[in-house]
């Protein structure tokens, strides 16, 4: 790997960490707003979408609705959809517990769908990444709800086929389309919602709609764009997992709860193997 390949690959750890960093303040602002997920879920990503569209335009990139995007766009709209639905029927820390075995799909799927090796290396990172995600969960975690259970393990099949057909996209107008068209599936199948449910209109939940839709989700997305472009797809899920153990952060910050020595260990346990990974597959390519 020479130099500029390497800056380039930092770089995409660097956005796909601040991406990640800004999907986890997700769920302080969905439980202010008092509507259903999925009519919360339809206006988030309809404003996401205006984002993005508006960074295609500045950066003069083309619309560009190819076999792939359409998938990457269909497969995206699944994930926001079905981690919404495992929310309401199973309890939330199984649900992203479930969603983040997205690494084990993605070694499926790189193996037996696009012919790619996968190494003993990455095999053991992903290992010890769930056990970590597992023990920071350990004291959250209940049988809760089969029909849910199912949903959010689905959901990260979902998530792992969005990190594969982004990293088959050619180019960055084929990669920012499939974003664009997730959002706006999503926001089709949610936003009709708003007709047959409560959706009362106030201050804040106009206020926290909008950050929903521009900081938790429109911005992130750009980043996860310019992030799958030199970022390989299991390093992408890897680096997501930092967005779970974001939340007990601001849970912190915001009443003080601190997170128990099982939560810490497991935070310790995912940083270091995702580190110790980077650094053998940086110097594994240098040699």
């Amino acid at each position: 790997m020479n130099t500029v390949s390497q800056r380039a690959q930092r770089q995409g750890v660097f956005y796909m960490l601040l991406c990640a960093a800004m999907w986890s303040i997700a769920g302080i602002f969905i439980k202010l707003i008092p509507w259903n997920s999925f009519a919360i879920a339809g206006w988030r990503s309809l404003i996401s979408a205006l984002c993005v569209l508006t960074y295609m335009k500045k950066s003069h990139l083309s619309f560009c609705a190819s076999r792939m995007a359409v998938l990457n766009g269909a497969v995206l709209a699944l994930t926001f959809l079905c981690f919404i639905s495992a929310n309401k029927l199973t309890t939330s820390a199984n649900a992203i517990m479930l969603q983040y075995v997205s690494p084990v799909f993605i070694l499926f799927l790189s193996a037996k769908v696009f012919h790619q090796r996968v190494y003993r290396s990455d095999l053991l990172v992903t290992g010890f990444t769930l056990a970590g995600i597992a023990l920071f969960f350990l004291d959250q975690l209940s049988p809760g709800n089969l029909l849910g259970n199912m949903i959010a393990l689905f959901s990260g099949f979902t998530m792992a086929s969005v990190f594969m057909t982004s990293s088959q996209c050619k180019s960055d107008d084929e990669r920012m389309t499939g974003i664009l068209l997730g959002h706006v599936f999503t926001a089709l199948v949610g936003i009709p919602t708003c007709f047959f449910t409560p959706t009362p209109i106030t201050v804040q939940a106009v206020g926290c709609i909008l950050v929903l839709g521009i900081v938790q989700l429109g911005i992130p997305y750009v980043l996860y764009g310019l992030a799958v472009r030199s970022c390989p797809p299991l390093l992408c899920s890897l680096l997501g997992t930092v967005e779970p153990l974001l939340n007990p952060v601001w849970v912190f910050l915001g009443t003080g709860e601190a997170p128990g020595p099982f939560a810490l260990a497991g935070c310790c346990v995912v940083l270091v193997t995702i580190t110790a990974w980077m650094v053998y597959k940086s110097r594994r390519a240098a040699a």
